[in-house]
């Protein structure tokens, strides 16, 4: 029983991880507008994911622990190339790429420096989601923010729950997943929150 919830588990994960972004970004490129969507906590979250595909990856951990994070990162940068386009920040893009790229390479020069860098991860997403509630929080609008997608993160973040706790029971993924969970669903509700104000008013 257990060896199919397992699977059930991470093949569902990987199926919504596929589209994760994509309402997002369907959303961002309909209003060709990125209103609503914070870059800095784009950037944070990109970061966050890279440095954890990148501790799954040191450690040897089953590619299917990790599977959706190249899926995610993919669909991250596209969103994140529309947000500076729409901002008219493309200028940016070179930067970012060569920061990130230099920062994968340096994550595993020493065995201290990645488990630093997964002990920061969580910090480093957690403010990725606090960004986002701040811009909703001071424009009160939530934009082109899509809601579906912090869902399928939260539900994203309920499985890997799960499965972290079946296969690796690693204390530092299982604390960023637990975390992740919480935070998604608050962007979640507030987006659907300010949603339901503007319909409202």
């Amino acid at each position: 029983m257990a060896p199919a919830l397992l699977d059930l588990a991470h093949w569902s994960t990987w199926a919504v991880c596929a589209v994760l972004k994509l309402p997002q970004v369907a959303a961002v490129a309909a209003a060709r507008s990125a209103r609503g969507l914070s870059a800095g906590s784009l950037l944070l979250e990109l970061a966050g994911f890279l440095v954890f595909l990148r501790y799954q990856i040191y450690y040897d951990y089953p590619l299917q622990t990790y599977l959706e994070y190249p899926i995610i990162i993919a669909q991250d940068v596209i969103l994140l190339l529309f947000i500076l386009h729409f901002n008219g920040n493309m200028k940016r893009a070179l930067f970012y790429a060569v920061t990130f790229g230099g920062g994968w390479y340096m994550l595993t020069l020493r065995k201290w420096i990645i488990d630093l860098a997964m002990n920061s991860c969580t910090l480093i997403s957690a403010a990725s989601k606090l960004a986002q509630l701040r811009c909703l929080w001071q424009t009160r609008d939530s934009g082109q923010v899509s809601a579906l997608t912090w869902s399928m993160s939260a539900y994203t973040c309920a499985t890997r729950i799960f499965t972290t706790v079946m296969t690796t029971n690693d204390l530092a993924v299982l604390i960023r997943f637990i975390t992740m969970l919480i935070l998604n669903i608050w962007v979640t509700a507030t987006v659907l929150h300010y949603r339901k104000s503007k319909k409202t008013d």
